[in-house]
């Protein structure tokens, strides 16, 4: 009885709306497009997803508006199910995500008064707005883990079967990979940070003595992206800066010049523009240490003796890294690499900085590189680094076999069982659930096929 009031006043909703249709922002007629059970999905919440598309980069075309709507209906699903479940919100990932969304569109668009402009909307209504979407983003996320749960890693038999299954030319293809050792040597870090200071509290004080900033951040500033702009990084929350580059930012008025500020990327001297809540528009003029040539070389010397010596038997690789590298990162571990992003030991030839994959490519197991210049996994862009790198093993490309690849293999299997319980799920509630689309989207080319069935008359 309780599902048939909902039904009832579901497909009511979608009847009387359009008739009582009203312009939003755009002056676009904002009416029910698709009902979901006791959910429904209007024209003025596709356009916003549209708008919030655009306003982080995203290109949209019909085919874009499609393929949200599909989204968006699918994520009802979700979101019926887990009320029925009851599930609750997670507050600390909505908030995260909330005030991620808020910072990268006020940055986009250039702080509060564009962003209402673009959306036609107060930050307070859109931020309500986007914490509902969230919350319920959460409770989808919480369902789709739900279903999910009941999947296992993979048995060996699963594997067996899977590979029983499938042709070897259907076999994923594992690509190169690398397992590497280095021995890193660092420049004299502090007298090239000290000649940058030099430098900058130089370039302060001729701004002070009534030079502009802006002239001087063109010819001097080595930020390329802000440099050619006077200096200028434009309206932006604080949120997306280094911490300490944010702190001095805030802390200054507008006019005056900061101390020497260090950062990941570099030391910098700042201007405030303008200051607005906790956004900020700013000139800076970042340089970054520079080396010469000289530590380039009493670097490589000292790499070739070690490679040299080790060659040779004198010491080993180990311990060369133990005495002799300047990396905390892998010093303590053999010198062996990692990915930072994954933790895993072996590299693909992507996963490489362009430099080390250079002087390792024509190596084999066991073979030593000359020494290079490279860059360390510190800050946006890496700190400059001299290094030996060794080459401990190389794994060909090949297709997945179960003795070699049987990991890889085991996330295939159960990423394919979790997506059939994912895929069985919509399909069975797409066709179980009351669903009304408006007719105006029945030239949508959607993924899952139930849906053509669910448009109005």
């Amino acid at each position: 009885m309780k599902l048939t009031r909902i039904i009832s006043a579901a497909a009511l909703l979608l009847v009387s709306l359009p008739g009582a249709a009203q312009k939003y922002p755009g002056g676009v007629i904002d009416k029910t497009i698709a009902v979901i059970g006791g959910e429904m999905i209007t024209i003025s919440n596709l356009e916003q997803e549209v708008q919030t598309a655009r306003a982080q980069g995203a290109s949209s075309d019909r085919n874009f508006r499609c393929e949200l709507l599909e989204n968006m209906m699918t994520s009802k699903l979700f979101l019926m199910q887990a009320r029925l479940d009851s599930l609750t919100v997670n507050s600390d990932m909505v908030e995260g995500e909330l005030s991620n969304r808020i910072d990268q569109i006020r940055t986009a668009l250039g702080g509060d008064d564009a962003v209402e402009e673009y959306f036609g909307k107060s930050v307070y209504k859109l931020r309500q707005e986007w914490r509902q979407q969230f919350q319920d983003q959460s409770l989808t996320q919480q369902e789709q883990q739900k279903i999910v749960e009941s999947v296992m890693e993979a048995t060996p038999f699963e594997v067996k079967q899977y590979l029983d299954s499938v042709n070897v030319d259907e076999l994923p293809v594992v690509p190169m990979k690398y397992r590497l050792s280095q021995l890193c040597i660092y420049p004299d870090r502090e007298a090239a940070k000290l000649a940058v200071k030099e430098r900058l509290l130089s370039l302060r004080e001729r701004i002070n003595n009534g030079e502009k900033f802006s002239t001087l951040a063109r010819l001097y500033s080595e930020d390329p992206g802000s440099a050619r702009k006077g200096g200028e990084l434009g309206m932006a929350s604080k949120s997306i800066f280094w911490p300490a580059f944010s702190d001095a930012a805030m802390s200054l008025r507008p006019g005056t010049i900061s101390q020497i500020v260090e950062t990941p990327d570099g030391f910098h001297i700042i201007e405030v523009i303008e200051k607005r809540g906790d956004m900020f528009n700013a000139r800076h003029i970042l340089i970054k240490p520079q080396y010469t040539s000289e530590d380039q070389e009493k670097a490589f010397k000292t790499l070739d003796s070690l490679k040299n010596e080790i060659a040779h038997h004198a010491i080993t690789f180990e311990l060369a890294v133990q005495f002799y590298s300047q990396d905390p990162a892998t010093r303590t571990n053999n010198g062996q690499m990692s990915d930072p992003h994954t933790g895993s030991s072996y590299f693909e030839i992507d996963q490489l900085k362009p430099e080390d994959y250079a002087a390792i490519k024509d190596l084999k197991e066991g073979e030593i590189s000359m020494p290079i210049v490279s860059k360390d996994n510190e800050g946006r862009d890496g700190n400059l680094v001299y290094k030996i790198i060794r080459v401990d093993k190389i794994l060909p490309a090949h297709p997945a076999s179960f003795d070699s690849d049987f990991n890889e293999l085991g996330e295939r299997v159960q990423g394919e069982k979790r997506m059939k319980l994912i895929n069985d799920f919509i399909d069975r509630k797409i066709e179980s659930t009351y669903i009304v689309i408006d007719p105006m989207f029945s030239d949508c080319n959607f993924e899952r096929p139930g849906w053509a069935s669910k448009f109005r008359k």
